[in-house]
């Protein structure tokens, strides 16, 4: 099973591409972040700019409180925004990385798979034990993959719905806490 110098420069130039593609889509998803952090920067100080004008044209400090619990809802609902939006970008980027990851380990498995199917065919007669050892042992490496996978994707599944439970019972306690912060002023 010896590599020609044509095969080992054909897979070191598919890894580089792959991970050339793999730094790009981490740089497309950190892109994103910085994105979405400056748009909050920008909000967050014009909101404050207008704040702290409604605060300072309060007459009494009853119109003060009342305006303090006019504030505190649009904080939680944004809040809760930012971090589901975070999440999605989180998400959408591992996915990317992941199908990407996917695929190498597929193309690899094509070529373990040939690399085997090759020596079974140049196996000197006698080797039939060896033989069936190597192919037990690709296909008991192929399996382990891909409970591997079936386990992280169903991690996956089950932290993203951990994660809609959380952000609902967020938002549910921010609306009921806005009412009494409201009542209270």
């Amino acid at each position: 099973m010896n590599m020609n110098p044509e095969q080992f420069a054909a897979a070191n130039k598919a890894n580089i591409e792959a991970l050339v593609e793999l730094t790009q889509k981490a740089f497309a998803g950190i892109e994103k972040l910085v994105e979405l952090n400056m748009q909050a920067a920008r909000s967050s100080m014009e909101e404050s700019a207008e704040q702290a004008k409604a605060v300072l044209g309060a007459k009494d400090p009853q119109a003060l409180l009342a305006l303090q619990s006019t504030l505190l809802q649009p904080s939680s609902e944004k809040a809760l925004a930012y971090g589901r939006q975070v999440y999605d970008i989180a998400v959408s980027t591992q996915a990317e990385v992941s199908k990407m990851a996917e695929a190498q380990v597929a193309t690899a498995q094509e070529q373990i798979q040939a690399l085997v199917d090759t020596a079974i065919k140049n196996a000197p007669a006698g080797s039939e034990n060896a033989v069936a050892l190597m192919k037990s042992s690709v296909a008991a490496a192929s399996n382990a993959f891909e409970s591997v996978q079936k386990a992280a994707k169903q991690a996956s599944s089950a932290a993203e719905a951990n994660f809609e439970a959380l952000s609902k019972s967020a938002e549910t306690a921010a609306k009921a806490a806005t009412p009494k912060a409201a009542r209270r002023a």
